[in-house]
């Protein structure tokens, strides 16, 4: 295994169960794991679809932020939801969050996420200056 990753947890049961870490960072490229609308206690975020995109986008930001990056450094995003009818709320989030940056961006619509009351998951890279550690 490789000794230079750097890797943020969010705290989820489920980093260590599954083996996996909210994001990596490896030189200057930061890649965040699909995130699912859940709070710091375990329990999913209450509200509709672009509340959910709130908090998706809020966990990406603060593991890009324990990494060395900023949402600025954001330069891909992939959002899944459930219902196309959420594309314009989670649209809405995204542009909260990124509406200055404009990553590259896909948003694709599937079967089902892994808790039937999600409706939106979404993944997240970043691109930070090899200095910023």
């Amino acid at each position: 295994m490789r000794d230079d990753r750097q890797r943020a947890s969010s705290g989820s049961p489920f980093e260590a169960t599954i083996g996996f870490s909210r994001a990596v960072r490896i030189d200057n490229r930061i890649l965040v794991s699909g995130t699912a609308p859940v709070e710091d206690d375990g329990a999913s975020t209450t509200g509709d679809a672009e509340a959910q995109a709130e908090r998706c986008l809020a966990v990406i930001v603060r593991a890009i932020e324990q990494l060395g990056g900023s949402a600025e450094d954001v330069v891909r995003t992939r959002l899944y939801l459930v219902d196309p009818g959420d594309a314009d709320g989670v649209g809405r989030a995204h542009g909260r969050w990124f509406g200055d940056v404009r990553p590259a961006s896909t948003m694709v619509v599937v079967a089902g996420l892994l808790r039937p009351e999600w409706r939106v998951e979404i993944e997240a890279e970043a691109e930070v200056d090899a200095a910023a550690q």
